[in-house]
């Protein structure tokens, strides 16, 4: 008999072991200062502590601090994986409640400036990856960059996070608009951030809401809020998340919230984008759930 080539064998795996579908779901902000990379931080370890397999993507590339939030000193990060020494598997550090990380690089020029198509060849990395994985959450950059656009196409649902300020209004819309009308994203989840009351973030939410209802054609979708909290800011300057060290609070409750949401959205069974996450993986739970 002949023998059984690797590819053979990796197929016949697949066949065994199906993957199970991963919802990948980028996280923005139309500027920077709204609490995006704690909200994403916190809303990974809350979907992890309910038992979720959860994998955190630092995809602001040039200006990473998820690991410096956490406490984590990881040996090596995306940078290894563009100059070919590491895997994506290889980088991978464990945080809270056993969510994975997959960390960047802080400070280096070489990394926020990355190409389009470089991009593409990191994100087509991650169809390489074989990990039980149930969400991918990607971090990204605050703004409009090119890298934030190439990860929100890649993705399968964005969320946007705002706070009650003229600019966090006004770079929110501008954000939701470039994806709309020039990417085709269509559909974007509101996060309002810091508030005072429920009220406050329902407000904020109709604020962006009506300008969006009367230029753009797009779903925008109000999660909820996350509560202005003492506690959060006592998180941050211990280097924890506040679902960790105060999961009473009136933030972490929030978080369990939101992320009890995220849980009944349905993976969706056909890609949006052209450079979409875990493809290999995606097609087959698509035929699968057909």
């Amino acid at each position: 008999m002949a023998e059984i080539t690797q590819d053979q064998a990796a197929g016949l795996r697949r066949q065994l072991n199906p993957p199970r579908p991963v919802k990948v779901i980028a996280i923005a902000s139309g500027k920077g200062g709204v609490g995006k990379t704690n909200v994403t931080v916190n809303l990974g370890i809350a979907m992890a502590a309910q038992g979720k397999e959860v994998v955190l993507l630092d995809a602001d590339l040039g200006l990473a601090n998820i690991d410096v939030m956490l406490g984590l000193h990881p040996q090596y990060n995306l940078l290894h994986v563009l100059d070919g020494s590491k895997t994506l598997k290889d980088i991978i550090v464990e945080g809270p409640s056993g969510l994975k990380i997959i960390p960047a690089a802080s400070g280096v020029q070489k990394m926020a400036e990355l190409s389009t198509a470089e991009h593409a060849g990191m994100i087509q990395a991650f169809s390489e990856m074989d990990q039980h994985i149930d969400v991918l959450l990607i971090d990204s950059a605050a703004g409009i960059a090119d890298s934030v656009v190439s990860f929100s196409k890649a993705a399968q649902e964005v969320i946007v996070v705002v706070c009650d300020e003229p600019a966090s209004i006004t770079d929110a819309y501008a954000l939701i608009k470039l994806l709309s009308r020039d990417h085709g994203v269509e559909r974007f989840h509101i996060i309002a951030n810091m508030c005072r009351s429920v009220q406050e973030g329902r407000e904020l939410f109709d604020k962006i809401s009506l300008v969006c209802d009367r230029f753009l054609d797009v779903t925008l979708d109000f999660m909820g809020i996350v509560p202005f909290d003492e506690d959060l800011r006592r998180a941050v300057k211990k280097q924890r998340s506040v679902v960790e060290a105060f999961p009473r609070s009136k933030a972490a409750t929030a978080f369990a919230h939101l992320a009890k949401k995220i849980d009944y959205w349905p993976v969706q069974k056909q890609p949006r984008g052209h450079m979409e996450f875990f493809v290999e993986r995606l097609i087959q739970a698509s035929m699968e759930m057909a």
